[in-house]
């Protein structure tokens, strides 16, 4: 199978303006589409000319075949099909270098900058203002005292240790220390047994990848500079367990009575956040290495919006057994990510902040990954492959959530409830005690 584009290119000849208006709504701009399609006709005219050039030089070879004086119907014809040769040559080689699929085609360079097209369904809008609130669930608990930051609150339980994380690495990293990291197991064992629950399969990938590997989840179309990469071993550390997990069935044609599949990992994820600088820089919000249980499902088309209200309710559920008020959100056009039709945030209540903050991304890709990953699925056993569609979403990040539990669950004695649902993976019902 030809991998190249996530987005159809038959799909840009049959309806460009179609595309060009999805560009649009994403506040990008579609002027590019002319230049694919400027590329694609130089494309499509090359091999035209060189089929037509072969045709002719067939036709010449078959008139010598038939002549009766052979060697004077080969000589005759010999600077016909010479130049017929050199201009087959010609158009060849000019149809290689425009060929979607060919390193360095400038065709294939413009194709892989283009989003997916947004569902219909998606609001319009140009950031995260624009996004619509879906569904609310749960009640913000109005303190009696003045509730503290969770970094604040877990130095002076001694379990978190800014301070020497920073001496370890740097900015932007965090150390979690006795109960603390007993904490961070407990919540990614709970969200795991969850996820087993309900039917998926745990993956424990690799926690560094290849660069098709990356290139074919999109990774690095217009976000190479956000990953950590050892250029020498041509390695990436995963930003998102979704990058192997989408990945795992490539090059593959599915059993479509298998459908749909759905795989879960807990990871770490590396990122190096080059584009926040100054934003959440206290605490656990946002990190160059955090923990993440990632859900990934590959679904027939027909299936995946539904599908994709499964996953969100799957990630959604955990913050209801975890009596942590969340909101979802849904994004509009222009925030919605780059791999992504269509997508829901679930924003969790953090009582430092007053607000909500995101804690789980939830999206369906459709075919836009499985075009460039090679994953299809039959029907049936005669029916042709078609292209399945890929679902991701954080059921949940572990560092935002530990977060969540830590500020809206505490007491006045500086003391941390643990939600009832928690505790059998905690082993306690308080958390107390500070490490020496």
């Amino acid at each position: 199978m030809a991998r190249f584009s996530m987005l159809d290119i038959a799909l840009i000849r049959r309806d460009p303006e179609r595309v060009r208006q999805a560009l649009l709504r994403r506040g990008w701009d579609a002027s590019v589409i002319d230049d694919i399609l400027r590329y694609d006709e130089q494309y499509r005219c090359a091999l035209r000319e060189t089929e037509a050039r072969k045709a002719d030089k067939n036709r010449l070879s078959a008139s010598i075949a038939q002549a009766n004086d052979k060697a004077a119907a080969a000589r005759d014809a010999r600077p016909r099909i010479d130049m017929l040769s050199r201009e087959i040559e010609a158009f060849g080689e000019r149809a290689k270098a425009l060929d979607p699929v060919a390193s360095g085609s400038p065709l294939r360079g413009l194709l892989e900058q283009l989003p997916n097209l947004v569902d219909g369904g998606v609001p319009d809008g140009t950031d995260a203002l624009d996004n619509v609130e879906v569904r609310r669930w749960g009640t913000p608990h109005r303190f009696d005292f003045s509730p503290r930051p969770h970094w604040e609150l877990g130095e002076r339980l001694g379990i978190f240790d800014f301070e020497r994380a920073a001496k370890l690495s740097g900015s932007r990293f965090s150390l979690l220390r006795g109960d603390g990291a007993r904490l961070a197991r407990a919540i990614t064992n709970f969200f795991l047994a969850r996820a087993h629950q309900r039917g998926y399969v745990e993956i424990a990938p690799p926690l560094l990848v290849s660069r098709a590997t990356m290139w074919s989840t999109g990774q690095l179309s217009k976000f190479a500079d956000a990953m950590f990469e050892d250029p020498e071993a041509g390695l990436f550390m995963i930003p998102t367990a979704e990058v192997p997990l989408t990945a795992l069935r490539g090059d593959e044609i599915l059993d479509g009575a298998d459908l749909p599949l759905k795989y879960c990992a807990a990871t770490p994820c590396f990122r190096k956040e080059a584009g926040a600088a100054g934003k959440d820089t206290r605490g656990l919000l946002r990190q160059h290495q955090f923990d993440k249980v990632e859900l990934v499902w590959l679904s027939r088309p027909e299936g995946s919006m539904a599908a994709l209200e499964s996953l969100t309710h799957d990630a959604a559920s955990l913050l209801e057994e975890l009596e942590l008020p969340y909101r979802v959100v849904l994004l509009c056009a222009g925030d919605t990510g780059f791999n992504a039709a269509k997508t829901y945030d679930l924003e969790v209540w953090v009582p430092s902040a007053n607000t909500y903050r995101e804690v789980s991304s939830c999206s369906n890709c459709t075919d836009f990954q499985a075009r460039r990953t090679g994953i299809r699925f039959r029907q049936d056993g005669s029916a042709k492959a078609e292209l399945v569609h890929t679902l991701n979403g954080s059921a949940l990040a572990v560092g935002r959530t530990l977060l969540a539990i830590v500020e809206n669950n505490q007491r006045a004695d500086g003391t941390i409830a643990i939600p009832q649902a928690l505790q059998p993976y905690f082993g306690a019902a308080l958390l107390r005690n500070v490490l020496d």
